[in-house]
């Protein structure tokens, strides 16, 4: 069964619920989350604009972010997720360790992982093809080496990268609906 390339929101209802959309860098959160926020009639807010100046220097320079970095960064998202519980919307996030996303959850409990995953070569290579952003490819394996996967008691779903943006987009709006009607909280 294929996955069209549009995506079908007939079935997507009442979105109160703010989406993280996490992964390692090059997964597409970028591409994917907008067409997500799209798709369920919600605000989207790009995570990378809540980085403060001097973790967008550090990274640009090719050195990984370490905890006390990435504390004021996920304070500001969580603020956003925080001012849109149960209004909902979609914002990007690596959200690579639990401990980071149990600082987000603090601070806006809704909160819906929506894990962006893939083959690493597929990764690396669409993060070599990207221009202008300041995450080098070179970080990559930091990320992988960083990443906690979501926890069976972690609200979320898992969304291959392989195939289009709308497709990916699609099984991702799929999925999440699908957790919704199972009634997963």
């Amino acid at each position: 069964m294929s996955t069209p390339d549009v995506i079908d929101v007939a079935d997507v209802t009442d979105v109160t619920d703010v989406i993280v959309v996490m992964g390692v860098a090059g997964t597409g959160k970028t591409t994917i989350g907008p067409l997500v926020a799209e798709a369920l009639g919600v605000p989207y807010a790009e995570g990378d604009d809540f980085h403060p100046t001097a973790n967008i220097a550090k990274m640009s320079a090719g050195i990984p972010l370490d905890d006390a970095d990435r504390g004021p960064w996920l304070d500001a998202i969580g603020a956003w997720a925080h001012e849109r519980g149960g209004r909902g919307g979609v914002v990007s996030s690596s959200a690579l360790k639990r401990a980071y996303r149990d600082r987000l959850r603090a601070a806006a409990p809704g909160i819906v992982f929506l894990h962006l995953t893939g083959a690493r070569a597929l990764i690396e290579e669409r993060m070599a093809e990207r221009r202008g952003h300041f995450m080098p490819a070179a970080l990559l394996d930091s990320q992988f080496a960083t990443l906690e996967p979501l926890g069976p008691d972690e609200a979320g779903v898992l969304v291959d990268v392989a195939g289009t943006p709308a497709e990916i987009a699609g099984r991702a709006v799929a999925a999440l609906h699908a957790r919704d009607a199972a009634g997963a909280r």
